[in-house]
This record gives structure tokens, sequence and C-alpha cells, in this order.
């Protein structure tokens, strides 16, 4: 099919599509992770050091017991999903660590979330091995269930044929999206990020909450990063998140603080990564590094557009006394 001039296949269309959804998970799971952090007024920029450091030690444990002669783990799947559960306590105690040193020590948040990402790439860097081998990836929940051929295979294409945690991760957006508006939480996560004065008033002990919402906060970050070494690429790289928890905050931005809308935001910056590796099937010939440059381009612009008018919650990036 030509449309302007531009060759469009099926195939590529549907690997577009999967790939957009491929990238946008670890930034959607980013962006809900800083979403929980800056709702409880407190920035978060350690996501990166937070993704990375679980893809680290999620890996590393895949290692391990992709070896180990314990008998429990020969089974792929409880290994994987062990190693999924260090990646994610690996985030929630970073998660911790960024809200002790905010909370208790008052230290400047950015200065703290620094912290965090340079400590991640010095660990990992350091204990990085090259030659580390491990067993499998996480495998498709549900498979396609159409034959090749029938009406709604290349809907399955798209809807089938995925991990747990892609799966996952849709449900985790709207359960935040419901818990953030509809619970007691909710309303209780928002009030200290605008006002925690007005909160300890009423009875609401604001460190606590905060600390409890900073562990989720970096498990979710943590479950990204898990997926990278886990689902996606299944290896692990130094600095293999290349930037991902810093668009994560971007995406944040986008979507005004709410899960929903930084899910959208996720998926455009997916489908604008997508196309790097996809242009070439709709027979568009321009040079890597332009291509490279799109989303981080738009990025750029959508923020430019959108920073202004989109307004966080009033007492982020500031430290709480009690008096």
């Amino acid at each position: 099919m030509d449309i302007l001039g531009l060759t469009i296949t099926t195939g590529a269309v549907i690997a577009t599509l999967n790939a957009t959804i491929r990238q946008a998970i670890p930034i959607t799971l980013g962006s809900q992770s800083g979403l929980l952090s800056e709702r409880s007024s407190i920035v978060n920029i350690g996501i990166e050091g937070m993704m990375l450091m679980s893809a680290f030690s999620g890996y590393m444990m895949n290692s391990y017991l992709s070896g180990s002669d314990i008998s429990t783990f020969a089974d792929d799947n409880m290994r994987l999903g062990v190693c999924v559960l260090v990646g994610v306590l690996t985030g929630g105690l970073m998660g911790l660590f960024h809200a002790l040193l905010c909370i208790r020590y008052k230290v400047d948040h950015i200065i703290s979330g620094t912290v965090v990402n340079i400590l991640a790439a010095g660990v990992t860097g350091y204990f990085y091995n090259a030659q580390t081998e491990t067993k499998g990836k996480i495998p498709p929940l549900i498979s396609n269930p159409w034959e090749k051929g029938d009406f709604l295979y290349n809907v399955g294409a798209v809807l089938f044929d995925k991990d747990i945690i892609t799966y996952l991760t849709f449900v985790i957006v709207g359960f935040i999206a419901f818990a953030l508006f509809r619970t007691v939480w909710g309303l209780r996560t928002r009030s200290i990020g605008e006002n925690p004065r007005a909160a300890d008033t009423l009875g609401i002990n604001v460190y606590r909450l905060q600390y409890t919402n900073l562990f989720f906060s970096g498990a979710l970050a943590g479950l990204a990063g898990a997926y990278l070494t886990l689902a996606d690429v299944g290896v692990f790289e130094r600095g293999m998140t290349a930037g991902k928890g810093f668009i994560a905050l971007a995406v944040m931005i986008f979507g005004k603080w709410h899960p929903v809308g930084a899910l959208m935001g996720a998926l455009l910056f997916g489908f604008l990564t997508a196309l790097q590796s996809q242009l070439q099937f709709f027979g568009i010939v321009v040079p890597h590094q332009l291509v490279a440059l799109i989303p981080y381009a738009v990025t750029v612009i959508v923020l430019a557009g959108f920073v202004g008018r989109a307004r966080p919650p009033a007492h982020v990036g500031q430290a709480y006394e009690v008096e």
C-alpha cells in the first residue's frame, strides 16, 4: 500500500506497533515511579540509577540461579520470577535510600537523585562482567490464538505474544490512576504533595507516607530495570538505561502528573523511538543519526510547550519540618 509515496506493508505496521509497546514499557513504569514520588513532594531524578541498578541485580541473580544446582530453580519461570523480585526490591531499597537522604538528612532532592545515579553507574560498571551468562528471557504470557492468514491474526500479533511485565504495566497504570484519585491513600498522597503542613494538622503521618511512597516509587523503577534485562534485551550492558529515567520524568510532566497522561506520553515516545528501526520498511532513507535524534528532539519540543502549562504539586522539591 502506498500513502503519500510511502510503501507501507502490514508487516511493517505490526513491527512498528510492537516496537512502540516494547519501548514504552520501561518509560511508562519510570513515569509512574516519578509520579508517586513527586505527588509525595519529593523530586526523583534518581529513577535512571534505580532502573540501572535493578537491571543489573536482576541480571546477576539470573546468572547465579542459571548455574545453581538447587532443584527449585530448575524451572525457568520460577527462576525468572525470583530475578524480577530481586530487581523490584533493589529499586525499592534505592527509593528508600533516596527518601532517607531527602527526608531525614534534608539533602537537596536534585543532589540526592544525582548521588543515586552516580552510585548505580559506578557499582554496575565496576562489577559488570561481559562473560556473564544467563539462561532465557521471560516468555510470552498469551500466544496469538489466531492462525496466520486469519482476519484477526494481525490484531493478535499486536495484542498477544507479550511478556507478563508488559500486561502488568497497563494494569499498574490503571490501578495507580484509581488509587490516586479514588482512595484515602490517594487523597493523603496528593495532600502531602500540595500542603504537608495542612495534612500533618489533620493527623497524617507525612514522613511515614513519604517513605512508603518512595519505596513503591523505587519498586516501579526496579520493575522497569528488570524488564530491560529479563524480558526485553536479555543481557546487561554498562549504562544500558541510556537516559530512560530522565525521559520518564519528561513524560510525567507531559502527562501533567496524571498516570494515564504519562502512559500516553510514553507511548508517543515509544512510537518515535520505534521509527528509528522501522523507517526503512516504509521506504524512507535518511541518515540514522537524524532518525535517532527524532524522539529526543520531539521530547524537548513537547516539554517546551507543556512545562509552563502543567502545574506540579505545590510543595514538590521542598523539605518538610515537623513542628
